[in-house]
């Protein structure tokens, strides 16, 4: 009961508000009654999942039905989905509230698809069996659509909307191979926790199905372009979308089936490089970036890789440990980056821009955004004691012991992508506190307002506490999250290397070099263009061209042959045919009449016809028995 509340809520309630804003556009009323409704609607079903997230942590409800012949349907808050329960609501709960203070997102479509992504987002983390997920998981990427193409009327924002959409759902055919092939495989009820038991050849087609569909869906390389363009969405959307939940949802996937990827051998190191390298290039990109929420959405997919890391530690010996550090980094980045992405939102709304060089002096103009970006900047930056110092060196120890291949390269790898993660939270934070600089109010994304929404404030405090504290954790014993702390020398080597690059970064923040490559996102996208979409579109051209001319050809030319047949005899052969069969009618007309003519009604005619009969039959066994 306790989980389908906790589901059905959101779900519900987000798809009335959404339908009931559907028909024909209405001027917006800023200060109108309606918005302001339907906002306190939102925010009020928020705090309702929200308790009820906590309660579902802290009693582990289960529920269980039956879907198909043979398949079940599961769902359950365990240790590991608990602290994903609570943290999806909380975001929610954040961004709907800072999102009632802007008049264009008081919307039921915008309230209604939100509380419908949250919905799909907690019957994915809950979901103990491939089939239910699979459903929540379509649920989910189609909400995140909506919302990325919130703005409709803008093409740009469409555009995006679509490049996502179509990227992940590439990526989400994994899932359909993994499910089918779990079946093929003999994987039992297609549980979660059954999926190694599948034949040993289907097992690794389960596998390859599972880590293309998150790698896809937590922008990894090679997928992680489409976020770049995600960033079209409103500042809302991206903090709960594209730092906490939706990109999360992958890494937390890989997480709760690494068992699988430690069953099949090649799986975990292959995620975990994928991680590290993903940690590092991508850092690398987010440095390069002149826009504010480009550098977020770069260094998203960077945070995300040591997650990812973390999985592929944790199928190879590293266990409980490894999963406990990804979880920690999971919950510690989406307080963190929730709370930068609103503060960038905020910005946008107040100056109308998102340029780096264009917000220069905007923390020192808004000062509670400015300290509260500056804390979740920090704790980007991996700058003690906040939370991502303490989660990412977790994530590290646990790759550096692990028994996966080169396990201190990758360690070493990660330390580098840390310590670029400190260079670009350094660059962002000088340009919000350096001195105010006029600049032109030509070019700007948006109509500025001057002023931050008021209601902006609760939410930025709550999460930059949450960037802030959520690092001790681990430090407080082993208790918690049930991960040790690292060892006193990774954090130390860590926090200096943090320390150094940010200070280096500092001195040169106005300086650092920012190649083509990396401004455009390693040109991940006009190389899958040239990969995938024009090879597809090309095979898809070819065969439409072989439908018309070859297939609709001879179908065509078969439907004309068969025509012509049917008129050449109705033409010659229709008369032979009807002689034919006049001939067999008069025919058995001719053996009617013959029979007819021994009937005579005659008692000794019928006598003399049995006799001549009986005769002939006396003369045939005589033959007979000659003949023998």
């Amino acid at each position: 009961m306790l989980l389908g509340w906790l589901i059905g809520l959101p779900l519900a309630v987000g798809a009335v508000l959404a339908l009931a804003d559907l028909g024909p556009a209405r001027p917006l009323e800023p200060e109108s009654r309606r918005g302001r409704i339907v906002a306190g609607i939102g925010v009020a079903t928020a705090v309702l999942v929200t308790v009820l997230a906590v309660a579902a942590a802290v009693s582990g409800p289960r529920a269980e039905a039956a879907l198909f012949a043979g398949i079940r349907a599961g769902w359950a808050v365990d240790a590991l989905s608990a602290v994903l329960v609570v943290t999806v609501a909380v975001a929610t709960l954040a961004v709907l509230v800072f999102a009632a203070g802007e008049p264009e997102l008081r919307t039921g479509r915008f309230a209604g698809l939100m509380l419908v992504f949250a919905g799909s987002m907690l019957a994915t983390v809950t979901a103990t069996t491939l089939a239910p997920l699979l459903m929540a998981w379509e649920v989910m990427g189609a909400a995140s659509w909506a919302l990325i193409g919130y703005a409709h009327r803008d093409p740009a924002s469409v555009g995006a909307a679509h490049t996502a959409f179509l990227t992940t759902r590439f990526a989400d055919l994994g899932l359909y191979l993994a499910a089918g092939a779990a079946l093929a495989g003999g994987a039992g009820a297609l549980a979660l926790d059954q999926l190694p038991g599948a034949a040993p050849g289907w097992r690794h087609v389960v596998a390859a199905g599972i880590v293309a569909a998150a790698l896809g869906k937590s922008a990894q390389l090679p997928f992680a372009y489409w976020l770049s363009g995600a960033m079209r969405g409103p500042s809302p959307v991206s903090a709960l979308l594209h730092s906490a939940t939706m990109v999360a949802a992958g890494a937390y996937l890989l997480l709760r089936t690494s068992p699988l990827l430690g069953a099949v051998g090649w799986a975990g190191p292959l995620v975990a490089w994928i991680g590290a390298l993903t940690a590092l290039g991508l850092g690398l990109v987010a440095v390069a970036q002149r826009d504010l929420k480009q550098l977020l959405a770069a260094s998203t997919c960077a945070q995300i890789g040591y997650m990812v890391l973390a999985a592929g530690a944790a199928s190879a010996a590293a266990g409980a440990a490894a999963t406990s550090a990804g979880v920690l980094q999971l919950v510690a980045h989406a307080a963190t980056k929730s709370l930068l992405f609103l503060a960038a939102g905020a910005w946008l709304t107040a100056l109308g821009t998102r340029r780096l060089d264009r917000l220069e002096g905007a923390a020192r103009r808004f000062p509670l955004v400015g300290v509260t970006f500056t804390v979740g900047a920090l704790s980007l930056a991996g700058i003690p004691p906040l939370s991502l110092w303490v989660a990412k060196d977790a994530v590290l120890a646990a790759a550096l012991t692990s028994a996966l291949p080169g396990a201190p390269a990758l360690y070493a790898v990660g330390l580098a992508g840390a310590a670029v993660a400190a260079v670009y939270s350094a660059k962002a934070v000088w340009f919000a506190w350096r001195p105010d600089r006029p600049v032109p109010d030509t070019g700007l994304e948006q109509e500025p307002t001057g002023r931050v929404p008021r209601a902006a404030g609760p939410p930025l405090v709550v999460l930059a506490a949450g960037a802030a504290g959520l690092g001790v954790l681990p430090l407080v014993g082993p208790a918690v999250l049930a991960t040790d702390a690292p060892a006193g020398w990774e954090l130390a080597l860590s926090a200096a290397v943090a320390l150094a690059a940010a200070g280096w970064a500092w001195r040169r923040a106005g300086r650092l070099p920012a190649p083509a490559l990396l401004r455009d996102w390693l040109r991940l996208e006009p190389a899958a263009r040239a990969l995938v979409a024009r090879p597809v579109l090309a095979t898809a051209r070819g065969l439409a061209r072989f439908d018309d001319r070859v297939l609709d050809r001879a179908v065509d030319g078969t439907a004309r042959t068969t025509v012509r047949l049917a008129r050449g005899l109705d033409r010659r052969g229709e008369g032979a045919v009807d002689g034919a069969v006049r001939g067999v009618a008069d025919g058995a007309r001719v053996l009617g009449r013959w029979a007819r003519r021994p009937q005579t009604g005659q008692l000794h005619q019928y006598y003399a016809q049995a006799s001549v009969a009986f005769a002939l039959l006396a003369a045939l066994a005589v033959v007979v028995i000659v003949v023998r």
